[in-house]
């Protein structure tokens, strides 16, 4: 060693204690590893109650039942029913030591009850770990998710996935206030433009539970009206639960009930606040300090306690259904909250579905209407352009805007926004003959014919070019756009009116609001922004191509996507101006026009009842792989009423598509088929369905659930 490091004032000597510290620093910052839970051999069990029944995270139907743990003594305290837990599961029956068996591998849980004594005979394994003594599944939540489970054919596992998010130690270590007190009896306000509407809501605040389907005006007052229900709720004592389609409208009753509620009376409970922020939302909710939520589809389970209102908004957007296993509909996980509590129910919206006309017409729930003087005050002048219009029509055969509706653009233009509908964004048109409009299909599949950023024509379902096209109807040679895109339509109308902006709100690109300056806002359904004062005119184009979807509710969607745009405009005596390009003659069009969504609904449900369509009848969606699917048909003890329709061909999935939930795997070919029974036998259905996949997968493992797939009350069946 060098004498240099003797000497008391070295630089060596200087630097040891700050090397020292940053080595303390590095240790103090460095991941930790997790230790493993223990197996507990040896270990005493806990003197009273020493059975713990476990619910496993695993999610297969042939496992979706509960199995029963030993209960160390050292987790006594925290091994509650309804918390989180760590269990070994899979060990085989000769891995005992002690009277207890050990080995396999370690799998979430939840606790769902202790016991005395097991109805297993043979030696249990002990619980391997309490993740959280915080107890968040219970006896409530696990009821509607058991009755979820039974009614969509799933596993129990599978709806608690969606039912509690996961978990943040950092949120569950902050304490919660308490609970403000209840809010005052809110005014009836707006709601008076009801007829029943101020009833409505005195029969919530005195602690009743009406029923109702709301069919609102049109306007901006719906959030409001929404956030004086909750409030009314809360004067009770009790709490409230709304549901919504998308970030965009729980932004809106949020606002809606801060100005109503004030600050710290309401949960939102949506994707985009992150993790963290939502578990710690949801906490609060589960431990009472908040009994208003508004959220999005997954807030259908939020823990509410004291529920006195569940409501939703717009059932019939797509985004109410759940994409995962066992993929339910927030309408019908409200309506089961609804009859196990004991609570009110409001199912509301500018238009109408036909499950909630259904709900009407059994006399389950009662109507929510104005009246048709009050309608016609608030709603817009609706015109049409149907397609003999089109054809006479010289401006309309240069350009894809009627003359029609370049003058109302015009006019509108000259008082504030005009909003402009077209259902695809983009670039990418489907196409049909230009003479008699028949869509362009493949040769070889039939599948539709597109062109992509005008490229060559080829099949959207097995890519196979197309050089040579023409109408098997009429003959002709000529091609159109069945649907035009967003973007295409923005630069056309850029060029029509040069010295107006040109807004595009869409899926890559969402506006949630625009000023009420004069400006051309081209929007995809779904995604309008709301404008400053109303937008002064709307044009629905190409509303043709939303009607010819080969769907049973495409008349339905349409229409419901139109009001939509409509009830962002301002009221006729303000001038509000809405043009459709569509047949005048088709009954959507006509109740677009009438601002009837009530009575279109209503038709709708008669003539579904006639043909034993749903909602009237249950149905159940089988799809597999053709071999797989006459199999799994062939076992099923389905009940005696029940009518199998088809199978038939299902497209084959495009591998450079994004692939949607359910569909088959990128190149395979599989049938579905549609499994029909008529009121009362769903039940029936579900539990035959779901004991016929869990007898494939105990035999075949858990491949075999890939290999056929099921789903009840299916919204898409051709």
């Amino acid at each position: 060693m060098s004498s240099e490091n003797d000497r008391p004032g070295s630089d060596a000597q200087d630097a040891a204690p700050e090397q020292l510290a940053l080595i303390r620093e590095t240790v103090r910052k460095a991941a930790v590893p997790r230790a493993k839970p223990r197996t507990w051999r040896g270990a005493d069990l806990a003197p009273e109650l020493p059975v713990a029944r476990v619910l496993v995270d695993k999610g297969v139907l042939h496992l979706d039942r509960y199995f029963d743990y030993a209960v160390p003594a050292d987790l006594d305290a925290d091994a509650q029913p309804g918390v989180r837990v760590r269990v070994r599961f899979g060990a085989g029956r000769g891995r005992v030591h002690g009277g207890r068996r050990e080995g396999g591998g370690l799998i979430s849980g939840y606790l769902i009850e202790r016991r005395a004594a097991s109805d297993y005979s043979g030696p249990l394994a002990a619980l391997a770990q309490v993740v959280s003594p915080e107890p968040v599944l219970s006896p409530e939540l696990l009821g509607l998710a058991r009755a979820v489970a039974d009614r969509y054919a799933g596993s129990l596992a599978d709806v608690l996935q969606l039912a509690i998010p996961p978990r943040s130690a950092r949120a569950e270590g902050k304490a919660t206030p308490l609970a403000p007190p209840a809010p005052a009896k809110p005014a009836p306000g707006t709601w008076e433009r009801y007829g029943q509407g101020p009833a409505f809501l005195e029969s919530l605040a005195s602690g009743g539970a009406p029923r109702a389907v709301w069919n609102a005006l049109p306007g901006p007052y719906w959030s409001e009206e929404l956030a004086r229900a909750v409030a009314a709720t809360l004067a009770s004592g009790r709490g409230a639960l709304v549901v919504v389609p998308d970030g965009k409208t729980a932004d809106r009753i949020d606002a809606a009930l801060r100005a109503v509620l004030g600050e710290g009376r309401h949960a939102l409970l949506t994707a985009d606040a992150g993790p963290q922020k939502r578990y710690a939302e949801w906490l609060a909710v589960r431990r009472g300090s908040v009994r208003a939520v508004v959220g999005t589809r997954a807030a259908m389970f939020a823990p509410v306690q004291h529920l006195g209102l569940v409501a939703i908004w717009e059932d019939g957007d797509g985004n109410h259904s759940e994409p995962h296993a066992p993929q339910p509909h927030a309408r019908d996980v409200l309506l089961l909250r609804a009859a196990h509590d004991k609570c009110g129910f409001l199912l509301g919206g500018w238009s109408c579905t036909v499950e909630a006309a259904q709900l009407v017409e059994t006399g389950w729930a009662k109507p929510l209407v104005a009246a048709r003087e009050q309608v016609r005050r608030a709603a817009p002048l609706v015109r049409t352009v149907g397609d003999g219009d089109v054809a006479r029509d010289a401006g309309a055969r240069a350009a894809r805007l009627p003359s029609l509706a370049w003058q109302v653009a015009k006019e509108g233009l000259s008082r504030g926004p005009v909003l402009v509908q077209v259902p695809r964004r983009g670039y990418v048109p489907r196409l049909a003959c230009g003479r008699c409009r028949e869509p362009a299909r493949c040769r070889e599949c039939a599948g539709p014919l597109e062109a992509r950023d005008a490229g060559a024509l080829h099949c959207a379902w097995c890519g196979r070019s197309e050089g040579e096209w023409h109408c098997p109807e009429c003959g002709s040679f000529r091609l159109r756009a069945q649907i035009v895109g967003a973007r295409r339509t923005a630069e056309e109308l850029g060029r029509a009116f040069p010295a107006v902006p040109v807004r595009t709100s869409g899926r890559e690109h969402l506006l949630e609001s625009v000023p009420g300056q004069p400006a051309l806002v081209v929007s995809t359904p779904g995604a309008e922004p709301v404008a400053e004062g109303g937008y002064a005119a709307a044009l629905l184009l190409d509303g043709w191509t939303m009607l010819g979807r080969p769907d049973l509710r495409a008349g339905e969607e349409a229409l419901r996507r139109w009001i939509a745009a409509s009830s962002l405009v301002r009221e006729q005596g303000a001038g509000g101006t809405v043009v459709v390009v569509g047949e005048p003659s088709l009954r959507p069009v006509q109740a677009l026009v009438r601002w009837d969504p009530v009575g279109h609904a209503v038709r709708e449900l008669a003539e579904r009842a006639e043909l034993g369509f749903p909602p009237v009848s249950r149905m159940a969606s089988v799809a597999g792989p053709p071999s797989a699917l006459a199999e799994f048909l062939a076992a099923a003890d389905l009940p005696p009423d029940a009518e199998v329709l088809g199978p038939v061909p299902l497209p084959v999935t495009d591998p450079s598509r994004p692939r949607r939930a359910g569909s088959a795997p990128a190149g395979e070919a599989w049938e579905r088929a549609l499994v029909r029974v008529p009121p009362g036998s769903g039940a029936g259905l579900a539990a035959a369905l779901k004991s016929a996949q869990a007898a494939r997968m105990a035999r075949a493992g858990a491949g075999a659930e890939q290999g056929v797939r099921i789903r009840i009350d299916p919204p898409d069946i051709g």
